[in-house]
C-alpha cells in the first residue's frame, strides 16, 4: 500500500471489509450526504429534521468487494418498505420466463421446494405456485409480505440468515430452488447470508442470485444504483470469491439486460460434482481480469466519471429552465433518489414527479423533498419534458406514457449520460 492509500485508510473510522475483513479500502466514489432512499416523506414531516448519512463506497485491496459502510440497520429500512416488485410490469415478465425455465432446466414439480429470499409482494413465486411447484417466501417488511400472503403465497415474514436458515429447514425441509432477486446487494453481513443459503440448499439443490453487475455499473455510469440499502457491489470474481469461501460453488452465469446490466449466477454445493462448470464462468472471469478489476487503478477512475455525468445533467437541466420549460420527474425509485441528491436537483428543476406505486404517491421523495403523484398527474399539467428516474425501464415508462406527445413534451434519459428522447 502506498503512503497516500495508507493516509486515506488511516482518516477513515470504518471497519474492515465486510467479507474479507481486509484493513485496507480505498475511495471508489463519494457521492456525499444521503437519505436512506425508500424512507418517503410524509405531509406532517416536512417540517421535521431528516437524518442523512455519508455515501461514501470504498473497494477492499484484498478482495475487490465495493462496499457502504452500515450505518442503519437492516431492521429499520427493511421491516416497512416502500419498493412494491410488482408495479414493474417489465419485470414480473422476466420473472415469469425465468420461473418458466427453471422448472424445465431443474425439473420442478409437485414433490419439489421453490424458496425465495427477499421474495417481496409474490411477484415471482405466483408463477412457480401457478404450476402446481411449492413455494416459501422469506420477505422481511411486513408489508409487503402480507400483500403476498393476500395472493395466496406462503411467506414468512424473517430476515435470512445462518439462524434463520436453520429454523426455515427444521419447519419446511431443504430446498431444490434457492434464489434472490436483487437482494445480496441488500446484505450487510454477507457471510451469515450466504452460510445461510448454503443450509437452505438440498445437497444435489441450486442457488441463482441476480444482482447489479459492477462492470455495468462503472461502464455506464450507473453511480445511482449506490445507495445505503445497497451495501455492496459486485464483479463476478469477487462474488465467485464470497460463495468459495461458504463451500459453494458458481458453475454458470448469466448476464442480463435488466437494471442496467445484471448477473444472474448459479450455486450448487461445491461436493455436488453432477454440476459441472460452465464455459461461461471461465470466460466471464477472464474478460473481467482483462478489464482490470483485480487493480485497484481500475476502481479509482470511477470518481472523475461521475462527476462529469452530474456536471451534464446540471448543464441540461439549466438549459432548459432558463428557456421557460416545464420538467416533471417520471418515478421515484431509491436509484432516483441517489440521482436528485447528489445532483441537488429539487423543485427548482422538477415540479414533480409522478409514480404508479400507490404507497408513495402524496408524499415527497427523501432529502429533495419533491411532490409525488399518481401518472395521471402528468395529463393534468402537461409539462414539456420527463426526467425519467428510473432509466433501467425507459423502454417501459415511454410506451405507457406515450400520450405526452401528444403536446409536445420529450423524455429525458439521465444515464449514462443526459439525453433527450423525442
Amino acid at each position: 500500500m502506498s503512503a497516500v492509500d495508507a493516509v486515506a485508510v488511516a482518516a477513515t473510522a470504518i471497519p474492515g471489509c465486510r467479507f474479507c475483513a481486509s484493513k485496507a479500502l480505498s475511495t471508489f466514489v463519494d457521492l456525499g450526504m444521503s437519505p436512506l432512499c425508500q424512507t418517503h416523506i410524509e405531509p406532517r414531516q416536512l417540517p421535521a429534521m431528516e437524518p442523512f448519512y455519508p455515501l461514501h463506497a470504498r473497494v477492499c485491496h484484498a478482495c475487490f468487494l465495493v462496499q457502504l459502510e452500515e450505518f442503519v440497520a437492516p431492521a429499520d429500512i427493511f421491516s416497512e418498505y416502500a419498493y412494491f416488485s410488482s408495479y414493474a410490469d417489465s419485470w414480473v415478465e422476466h420473472a415469469r420466463r425465468y420461473a418458466g425455465a427453471m422448472q424445465e432446466r431443474l425439473r420442478l414439480g409437485h414433490d419439489s421446494l421453490v424458496i425465495e429470499i427477499a421474495s417481496n409482494d409474490g411477484y415471482l413465486l405466483q408463477h412457480f405456485v401457478a404450476a402446481g411447484v411449492p413455494v416459501l417466501g422469506i420477505e422481511p417488511a411486513a408489508n409487503i409480505a402480507r400483500v403476498a400472503r393476500e395472493r395466496g403465497i406462503r411467506t414468512d415474514v424473517s430476515f435470512h440468515g445462518r439462524s434463520n436458515a436453520a429454523r426455515i429447514v427444521s419447519q419446511h425441509g431443504q430446498a431444490d430452488l434457492v434464489l434472490g432477486n436483487n437482494v445480496l446487494a441488500h446484505v450487510p453481513d454477507l457471510n451469515d447470508f450466504v452460510a445461510g443459503v448454503r443450509t437452505l440448499l438440498k445437497p444435489r439443490g441450486v442457488i441463482t442470485l441476480e444482482f447489479p453487475h459492477l462492470q455495468r455499473l462503472m461502464e455506464q455510469n450507473q453511480f445511482d444504483t449506490i445507495y445505503h440499502e445497497h451495501y455492496s457491489y459486485f464483479s463476478f470474481s469477487t462474488v465467485e470469491q464470497v460463495f468459495a469461501a461458504h463451500g459453494l460453488t458458481l458453475f454458470d452465469v448469466e448476464e442480463l439486460p435488466t437494471h442496467g446490466g445484471s448477473l444472474r449466477i448459479y450455486g450448487r454445493h461445491a461436493e455436488d460434482a453432477s454440476r459441472p462448470r460452465s464455459a461461461r464462468v471461465a470466460a466471464l472471469r477472464q474478460r473481467e481480469a482483462e478489464l482490470g478489476y483485480g487493480r485497484l487503478e481500475t476502481y479509482r477512475a470511477f470518481a472523475a466519471q461521475v462527476r462529469e455525468t452530474k456536471r451534464r445533467i446540471l448543464q441540461l437541466l439549466i438549459g432548459l429552465k432558463s428557456a421557460g420549460k416545464r420538467i416533471a420527474g417520471y418515478g421515484a425509485p431509491g436509484k432516483g433518489n441517489t440521482l436528485l441528491n447528489y445532483c441537488g436537483i429539487r423543485t427548482d428543476f422538477l415540479d414533480y414527479t409522478v409514480d404508479r406505486n400507490p404507497y408513495k404517491q402524496g408524499k415527497y421523495t427523501p432529502g429533495c423533498r419533491i411532490p409525488i403523484y399518481g401518472p395521471e398527474h402528468v395529463r393534468a399539467t402537461k409539462p414539456d419534458y420527463l426526467f425519467i428516474l428510473p432509466w433501467n425501464l425507459r423502454a417501459e415508462i415511454i410506451g405507457q406514457m406515450a400520450h405526452v406527445r401528444e403536446w409536445g413534451c420529450q423524455f429525458i434519459i439521465p444515464i449514462p449520460t443526459p439525453e433527450i428522447v423525442a
